[in-house]
């Protein structure tokens, strides 16, 4: 019953539905953007930007990823049940993806999305992974963003009312109707690598910006 279930959920039929109900769903929400215009002029003039999320946003990030069709946005998502069923489902939002995680197949999947945010210049990285821990940014969106030569740029997401779950990440779903504020930080263009050292400086120095912006 589970295979049965499971090849149902991961067709691309189940997430072109399961996309049309977040879109319907999201058309309630109330959003504010704020500082949009200070990387969208980056794409515009040429250039590449990695958007940073948290885990918990992912569900806002669904509908955020969509509104940029036209930039042919790329994300990292992990070769999981859970995973399957997000790439279906940003897939239908003209997303295109790169399968694996820190865990598994992370290094092809790093390559696909410096490959795809190369030719492209769009794309978003979920900055604690598939797993967590909540509030500890991996290495990967530094790597992406110096293997694409890319800027990053932190994004955070809040609702006035929402549902969290009791997962490691407190996934948040907005309730019907909640006002949303998607904020974007200041871009981030990294300088030259000298050593490994200064990689943890930009991994830390990322984590810094984002944690005070993450409900834990």
């Amino acid at each position: 019953m589970f295979k049965k279930l499971r090849k149902i959920v991961t067709t691309k039929f189940a997430g072109k539905v399961l996309y049309a109900i977040i879109r319907l769903y999201s058309a309630t929400f109330r959003v504010k953007m704020e500082n949009e215009p200070q990387w969208i002029e980056v794409l515009d003039k040429g250039g590449r930007v990695l958007l940073c999320i948290w885990h918990q946003h992912f569900f806002i990030a669904v509908r955020l990823l969509s509104k940029y069709r036209k930039y042919k946005p790329c994300v990292m998502i992990s070769r999981s049940l859970d995973g399957d069923i997000a790439t279906r489902i940003v897939e239908a939002g003209g997303v295109s993806v790169a399968r694996g995680s820190s865990s598994r197949g992370g290094k092809a999947a790093l390559k696909g999305m410096i490959e795809m945010l190369s030719k492209n210049g769009f794309g978003a990285h979920i900055i604690d992974g598939p797993r967590g821990p909540a509030g500890v940014v991996k290495p990967g969106a530094i790597a992406i963003a110096y293997g694409a030569d890319a800027v990053l740029v932190p994004a955070s997401a809040y609702a006035d009312r929402a549902w969290y779950m009791k997962s490691w990440d407190r996934f948040f779903i907005p309730k019907p109707f909640a006002r949303i504020t998607i904020r974007f930080y200041p871009k981030i263009k990294l300088p030259q690598l000298k050593n490994n050292n200064d990689f943890e400086k930009q991994r830390k120095n990322l984590e810094n910006i984002m944690l005070p912006h993450l409900y834990v």
